[in-house]
C-alpha cells in the first residue's frame, strides 16, 4: 500500500463548529490521509459540538480560539510548539459580521460592524499567519476561505464581501512575504454550502436554489468536495502553487 499523502504532516484546522462544518470536511480528508490535526473551538458553548468531532479525528491538541480574545491564538501557537515543535500547515475557516450590519445595505454598514467584519474574517489569518511562520521550519502551507461574492455583487452578502475581498488580496501578499520560507498560502472559494455561519445570510435558502440552477450541472458543492481541494493545497501536491483563489462552486463562477 502507497504512503497517504499527509503521512507526517501536522495541520491546525481553526473553524470547525459542528459536522456541517467546512473546516471539518477538509480536517476529515487530511486525517484519512494520514495528518495529524490540531482543533480549536470558539468557547465553552461550542465545544460540546466540536470535543466529540475532535475526537473522531484523534486530534492530539484540542483548545478554546476565539480571535477577539487577547492571547488566545498565542496561547494555541505556544502549545503547538510545546507539543508538535513544529508545524506543516494550517486552515483558517474563519468569518463573522454583526447580522445587522450583514443584513444592512452596505452604505448604512456601521463603523464597528465593518471593524468586525475585518478583524475576524480577514486580519485573524494574518495574525495567524505570522504565528505559524516560525513553526513551518521546513516550509508549510496556509489556506482560508472566501466566497465569490469578494468579486462579484451578488446576493445580500454585502459588507461580508469587501471582508472577503480584502481576504484574497491578503492572500496574494502573504504568498509574497511567506515564499522565501518556502511557505504557500491560497484561497479556496467554495460555492453555497449549508453551514451554520451561512444561515446568517439573509434568504440564503434561495441563493441556494439560484446556485443550484446557475452551477454547470445543477449540482451544489459539499464540504467532501471542498475537503479534496484542501488536501491538495495542504500536501505536496500543490508544491509549486501560492497566491492563488480557488473556486469549488461547480462552475457558477465561470457563468455570470
Amino acid at each position: 500500500m502507497s504512503q497517504q499523502l499527509m503521512t507526517g504532516k501536522k495541520i491546525l484546522v481553526v473553524g470547525i463548529a459542528n459536522d456541517k462544518s467546512i473546516a471539518y470536511g477538509c480536517a476529515r480528508k487530511l486525517r484519512e490521509q494520514g495528518a495529524e490535526i490540531a482543533v480549536t473551538y470558539l468557547n465553552e458553548k461550542a465545544e460540546r459540538f466540536v470535543r466529540p468531532l475532535a475526537d473522531e479525528l484523534e486530534a492530539s491538541i484540542v483548545l478554546p480560539l476565539d480571535v477577539t480574545v487577547p492571547g488566545q491564538m498565542a496561547a494555541v501557537f505556544a502549545e503547538i510548539e510545546k507539543e508538535w515543535g513544529s508545524l506543516d500547515g494550517l486552515i483558517h475557516s474563519l468569518a463573522f459580521c454583526p447580522l445587522e450590519d450583514l443584513h444592512a445595505p452596505i452604505s448604512q454598514c456601521s463603523r464597528e460592524g465593518f471593524l468586525q467584519a475585518m478583524d475576524v474574517s480577514c486580519y485573524s489569518f494574518i495574525e495567524m499567519a505570522a504565528f505559524a511562520r516560525p513553526l513551518m521550519k521546513e516550509g508549510g502551507s496556509m489556506i482560508s476561505f472566501s466566497y465569490l461574492g469578494s468579486a462579484l455583487a451578488t446576493g445580500d452578502y454585502n459588507i461580508m464581501g469587501c471582508a472577503k475581498a480584502a481576504l484574497e488580496a491578503s492572500t496574494r501578499y502573504l504568498a509574497r512575504d511567506l515564499g522565501p520560507d518556502h511557505i504557500r498560502v491560497n484561497t479556496i472559494s467554495p460555492g453555497t454550502i449549508p453551514t451554520r455561519a451561512a444561515g446568517g445570510i439573509k434568504d440564503f435558502d434561495a441563493m441556494l436554489e439560484y446556485n443550484k440552477q446557475k452551477a454547470v450541472d445543477h449540482q451544489l458543492p459539499t464540504i467532501e468536495e471542498v475537503g479534496g481541494a484542501a488536501l491538495y493545497y495542504l500536501s505536496d501536491l500543490s508544491r509549486g502553487v501560492t497566491g492563488t483563489v480557488h473556486y469549488v462552486d461547480h462552475g457558477v463562477c465561470i457563468v455570470g
